[in-house]
């Protein structure tokens, strides 16, 4: 569809751009009922994924060609690649992006080479790189394997009572880990057929090299355990060889058991590709079936353009379903015509209720009852996903839908932690001090309880009628007024970032019941309002997860600006000055489609370490705000009556 652009107009622009964004919204359901959009990181995704293919010889030219094209698009003027556009130099993603780079055939005196080699330099290097970094380049032998912490395989067999077992960290670092146990261990060599090196990245000859090994959190516990890793170091090569095949097996156990068939172990691309690798290094013939699956999983990520191509870090549909739902009941598409019925259809049939799955180490007496964020991944079902699944669910009053509701409100009601709030895919996953072990200096090893989780949590527990004196309801709402910033807004986890958290936290509160005039509301409401832009819509950089950068705004967006509307809204805001221009700027915005044009990124993996592209934030959540904006203006007492 031609890109096109609407101006505020009271004679019906507004039911105009609804009614067209809706239908071409509608247009990309997919065949089965459910809707699936790009989902983009950084560099690093497909520069691993280069690195992967050689790693394994097996190198498909023309695609490796195409994903080169990607990288070198998206080099930033400063030299390097950033975690998101426009952003600073990130060290790890622009050494992977050049030895990507390189290994597909680039001359390191091209002109772009150049200026990634001296930006690299003058950061001190690749031994500077982070822990995933080193470990991919020790695979390649472009440093030893003493600048990787060890991690030996024996982790698998620990108990649970240990200071450190998987059941301690989030479900990524477990999907991670365990093949990776397996690769550290065996320490195969990448095959690397056309012989690249990339020592010119290094100050020091990365054998020289000392100060690998690092303390990520600077504090006392981190300095232990770099002293442990020394330790551990000196004596692994003493431990029993039984003991480490008998890891070894576990470790492959653990991998088999969550294998998930072509969506691939996790669903996320880091442990999909350690499968292969770990596999590879146990000499798995290339036709073994588990081989084959977790290869498969990792080519299924792959998006193809005439002209290039890049890796994406997993596939979100369940997520991208559940709210392209509720942005098509909010704009009138009907609950029971043939549009919803088909994505909840399918959405039912991925509902999680026989699988018991990581959580429940936590949880053992929990039924299952969730969905997942990705097409499959049994054994970790997403809180969050869960929530909003069950918020579309109710919306319609569809009695044959209350099953799969019911055993979803039980399972969340179990996953929350003692602190009131709900982490994404764990219960109690907070043991802060692992966050000290020199593995995790990208500090997103755990899954703690967040703002916006709980918030949909408590969104959807009060849609579905439990009361504020419940108790999972009374513990949640005192988790979101204690985590309340000093400026009124709430961080955001799961999306950039203030804007995201408090829109989540101010539907929550409206949810419950919450008086809206409260001191703490109205905080967190002027503060929405002060930061609204010229243009009348609202935008937040990703570099404001550091604290030097709170405030930084490039530009508005209009997911960013969706969000503070609807947050707005639900606080009871809706005939303001600052509400109708938010919906003027996305009246004007141009569209392509079904997505309001947004190149900034407003999604996020992990903050500071991991951004993405969501592309269908752009589509429903300006659709859902300017829908919602009609409806409650052409209400009595415009009061939002749904958790989102």
């Amino acid at each position: 569809m031609a890109e096109t652009a609407f101006s505020t107009d009271p004679s019906g622009t507004l039911d105009d751009l609804i009614d067209d964004a809706r239908q071409s919204l509608v247009e990309l359901q997919q065949p089965d009922g459910h809707w699936v959009f790009e989902f983009e990181a950084d560099a690093t995704i497909s520069a691993e994924y280069i690195l992967l293919a050689h790693f394994l010889d097996d190198i498909d030219p023309a695609l490796e060609a195409k994903i080169a094209t990607y990288l070198r698009g998206i080099q930033a003027d400063h030299g390097g690649w950033p975690l998101f556009p426009e952003g600073e130099l990130d060290l790890s993603a622009t050494v992977k992006a050049y030895f990507a780079l390189k290994l597909a055939g680039d001359d390191p005196n091209q002109p772009h080479m150049k200026k990634a080699r001296a930006a690299i330099l003058a950061r001190g290097g690749a031994a500077r790189a982070n822990v995933f970094t080193r470990i991919s380049l020790a695979l390649f032998r472009q440093v030893p394997w003493h600048a990787v912490p060890v991690m030996p395989a024996e982790i698998m067999l620990l108990p649970r009572w240990f200071p450190f077992h998987l059941s301690k960290v989030s479900y990524w670092s477990r999907t991670v880990i365990a093949p990776l146990l397996i690769i550290m261990a065996l320490k195969p060599a990448a095959r690397n057929p056309r012989g690249v090196s990339i020592r010119e990245l290094f100050v020091t000859a990365p054998e020289r090299e000392r100060d690998y090994i690092v303390n990520p959190t600077k504090d006392r516990m981190g300095n232990l355990f770099v002293l442990l890793d020394k330790v551990v170091r000196k004596i692994e090569p003493h431990f029993s060889r039984k003991r480490r095949e008998r890891a070894i097996g576990a470790a492959v156990a653990f991998v088999n058991e969550r294998l998930n068939g072509e969506d691939g172990l996790g669903g996320i691309f880091p442990a999909m590709a350690n499968a292969v690798m770990a596999f590879d290094a146990l000499d798995y013939p290339r036709d073994h079936p588990d081989y084959v699956i977790a290869k498969r999983s990792v080519d299924k990520l792959v998006v193809q353009k005439a002209d290039r191509a890049y890796c994406q870090p997993c596939l979100s549909p369940i997520w991208d379903t559940c709210l392209a739902a509720h942005a098509l009941l909010e704009s009138g598409e009907p609950g029971d015509g043939p549009v919803m019925e088909d994505a909840f259809q399918w959405l039912l049939e991925r509902e999680i209720t026989d699988v018991v799955g990581d959580w429940a180490d936590r949880r053992p007496d929990l039924k299952p009852g969730g969905w997942a964020f990705q097409y499959w991944n049994d054994h970790y079902p997403d809180v969050d996903d869960t929530a909003v699944v069950v918020m579309a669910l109710e919306r319609t009053k569809n009695p044959a839908y209350r099953p799969a509701i019911d055993r979803a409100a039980e399972w969340i009601i179990g996953m929350q932690s003692e602190n009131g709030g709900w982490g994404a895919f764990d219960a109690e996953n907070t043991h802060d001090y692992l966050n000290s072990i020199p593995f995790a200096d990208h500090g997103a090893l755990l899954d703690p309880p967040t703002v916006d989780v709980t918030a949909r949590c408590l969104s959807m527990l009060a849609q579905l009628g439990y009361e504020r004196d419940h108790p999972a309801v009374a513990r949640a709402l005192e988790f979101l007024r204690n985590e309340q910033e000093e400026d009124g807004t709430w961080f955001g986890r799961w999306g950039v970032n203030y804007i995201y958290g408090t829109w989540s936290a101010l539907c929550a509160f409206n949810a419950a019941g919450e008086d809206m005039q409260a001191p703490h509301i109205r905080k967190a409401v002027d503060c929405l309002v002060s930061r609204q832009r010229e243009d009348g819509g609202w935008g937040e950089d990703c570099a404001t997860y550091w604290s030097e950068h709170r405030d930084l705004v490039k530009e508005s967006t209009p997911s960013q600006t969706a969000w503070a509307l609807l947050g707005l809204m639900a606080a009871g805001d809706v005939d303001t000055d600052a509400v109708r221009r938010g919906i003027a700027y996305l009246e004007n915005h141009p569209r392509t489609g079904a997505n309001w044009n947004e190149h900034l990124y407003t999604g996020i993996g992990f903050p500071r370490v991991f951004y993405i592209k969501y592309y269908g934030y752009s589509a429903y959540f300006p659709l859902w705000a300017v829908s919602r904006y009609r409806n409650l203006m052409a209400s009595n007492d415009r009061t939002v009556r749904y958790g989102m």
